[in-house]
This record gives structure tokens, C-alpha cells and sequence, in this order.
């Protein structure tokens, strides 16, 4: 009799207890283009994302703000430094200073001699008298007025120049300043005036139009 045998198969029942998640696919790093179904991994929570990580984006005209304040900075120190510079020279940094008006000083002069022989004859005074206008002879009439004065004449003359309208009499040393006002206060006209464009007399007298000889009594 034929016996068959029967072949025993077991099966193993998997225990719920012992029951696992699957594990991720592992990573075909051969391929890494690969793509792989998504799992519980994948899913990153919203509180996870990175933050402060990155740069807000530069604001427009910012650039333009820092240059303002620049320029400004520059423009304070330059006014500072024209102000002190005003300050230490006593001048405006502002410009057109107003010039200061010089202060009046006094001339100094001399008393006029009004006796001629008082003169110091160690002075060697004497007068040349020029006539610089047209009128003739208007030289001896003003030389023979302060000879009867006591004045020391010794020239009378016609000036090169015939067109003089002042009467000027002329010193070259400033010491005889006192016998030039003594002069023209005896002709009674002109005005004094230092010079050296007359040394052939300590004092010379150009007579002008104004000059009028005084009448013979």
C-alpha cells in the first residue's frame, strides 16, 4: 500500500507585540539622484524651520543717507575750523571784513617864526622866490615885501612852470618848518610843503595866480 507522506510546512505567525514601523529605505548612495518614497522624516514641523540665519534685503537710499551725514560732518568741521581761524586773527570768516579806520594821529609841528631875526644865523636861511605865473616882475614885488620884512632873500626868479594857481613855500629840512609858516604868514597866502625838489635854498617860494602883492602906501 502506497503510503504518502505529506510534507509539514510550518508558518510562523508574526506577534503583534513584536510588530515594528518600517525602516526608512536606505540611501542609494551610488545614485544619489534617486528618489525614494516619502516617509515621516520628510514632514519637518513648522517651529524647526531656520530662522535668523539670513539678511533682510538692503534698504533703497541708504547709501545716499550715509553720504548726506558725511557731507554734513565735513561741512561743520570746515565752519568750525574757519571760525576759530576768524577768532585768532580778529578778521570776519564771512568775508568783506570792514577795514578799521586807522586812528587819527597828530601831526607834529612847528611854531612859525614871526621875527625873522631871531633866526639863528648858524641855520644859514635863505629864501628863493620863483614866479610860476605869467604876471611879469611878480617875483622882485614879492621879494622886496619880506626883504622890508627882514627876511633873508637871495634869488628872485621866474619858474619853468608859468601855470601855478597855489602858492607853495617849499623846505627840505624838516628843522625848517618854523621859518616856512613864518614865510607864508608874511606874504599872507600859500601853504607849506617838505621837499627836495628845491636845494639850492633852505626855503624857496613858487608864487601862484592867487598871490596878490599887497599896495604901495
Amino acid at each position: 500500500m502506497l503510503v504518502r507522506r505529506l510534507e509539514r510546512h510550518e508558518y510562523s505567525v508574526p506577534d503583534p507585540r513584536l510588530t515594528t514601523t518600517a525602516m526608512p529605505a536606505r540611501v542609494n548612495r551610488s545614485n544619489p539622484m534617486a528618489k525614494y518614497p516619502k516617509d515621516q522624516f520628510d514632514n519637518i514641523p513648522a517651529e524647526l524651520t531656520r530662522t535668523g540665519a539670513h539678511r533682510a534685503p538692503a534698504r533703497r537710499g541708504r547709501g545716499w543717507l550715509t553720504l548726506l551725514w558725511a557731507a554734513l560732518a565735513t561741512g561743520i568741521l570746515i565752519f568750525a575750523g574757519l571760525f576759530a581761524l576768524s577768532v585768532l586773527n580778529n578778521q570776519s570768516f564771512l568775508g568783506s571784513n570792514t577795514p578799521e579806520v586807522p586812528a587819527a594821529s597828530e601831526t607834529p609841528t612847528m611854531d612859525p617864526v614871526l621875527d625873522p631875526t631871531t633866526i639863528d644865523p648858524a641855520r644859514n636861511i635863505t629864501i628863493t622866490i620863483l614866479n610860476g605865473t605869467t604876471t611879469v616882475d611878480l617875483e622882485d614885488a614879492a621879494s622886496a615885501a619880506l626883504v622890508a620884512k627882514g627876511w633873508p632873500v637871495t634869488t628872485a626868479a621866474t619858474a619853468s612852470q608859468r601855470d601855478i594857481e597855489t602858492t607853495v613855500v617849499y623846505y627840505s629840512n624838516p628843522a625848517d618848518e618854523d621859518v616856512a609858516r613864518g614865510v607864508v604868514l608874511a606874504l599872507g597866502i600859500g601853504e607849506i610843503r617838505e621837499s627836495t625838489a628845491f636845494l639850492g635854498a633852505p626855503i624857496t617860494v613858487v608864487l601862484g595866480a592867487d598871490y596878490v602883492p599887497a599896495a604901495a602906501p
